[in-house]
């Protein structure tokens, strides 16, 4: 079992979200989180999309402040919401909040999620992709969702988890996890890869 044959790793987890600390937690497997470290989360403007998220995931790796042991992995993940040709990260205020609930409100948006996962000798990344349709919001449930749950820390302004998820989502493609942040099922299968004799 995975498990088991981590049992002789490290997994560091290079991530200060608390929604993938609880879902690294509900995997079951140990793992430490690193301290915070600056990562000048910029891209080339011309990259496509699919690989928008993977090469911040591995530049977040890259920029990790510390050197690896033998049995350590490191795990950074970053997440965007495309919606309308136009990617989405974190709000920077209310109005942009309220932007970006406008844009996904009656449409459907993209939540991709990059992971790179790196030993002292070999890094892996891989990407996931889920498909999110939101039924028309009003301004009432905007302004109410903005007001209670303030989601300035995530990706596309909402979290899949909170209210606006019941009361919006029609139905999604792919991982649900993925739209929390990590995508849970395809890190463990990706890690029994990571490990297994070459």
């Amino acid at each position: 079992m995975l498990h088991e044959q981590l049992s002789s790793y490290k997994l560091i987890l290079a991530s200060q979200s608390p929604r993938r600390q609880e879902l690294m937690r509900g995997l079951g497997m140990a793992f430490a989180v690193a301290p915070h470290y600056h990562v000048d989360e910029t891209f080339p403007a011309a990259m496509p999309k699919d690989e928008v998220p993977v090469f911040l995931a591995r530049l977040k790796s890259e920029q990790y402040p510390h050197s690896l042991d033998e049995r350590d992995i490191l795990i950074t993940a970053d997440t965007l919401v495309w919606c309308r040709n136009e990617f989405l990260g974190k709000p920077k205020d209310e109005a942009d909040a309220r932007r970006m609930l406008r844009l996904m409100s009656g449409s459907v948006h993209e939540v991709l999620t990059g992971v790179c996962l790196r030993s002292s000798c070999k890094t892996e990344t891989f990407l996931s992709s889920t498909q999110v349709y939101f039924r028309p919001l009003d301004e009432g449930e905007i302004s109410r969702y903005l007001s209670t749950c303030r989601p300035y820390d995530k990706a596309g302004a909402y979290g899949i988890q909170e209210w606006i998820g019941y009361v919006a989502i029609e139905r999604i493609e792919g991982s649900y996890y993925n739209v929390m942040g990590l995508p849970t099922q395809r890190l463990y299968v990706e890690l029994a890869k990571f490990i297994a004799p070459a």
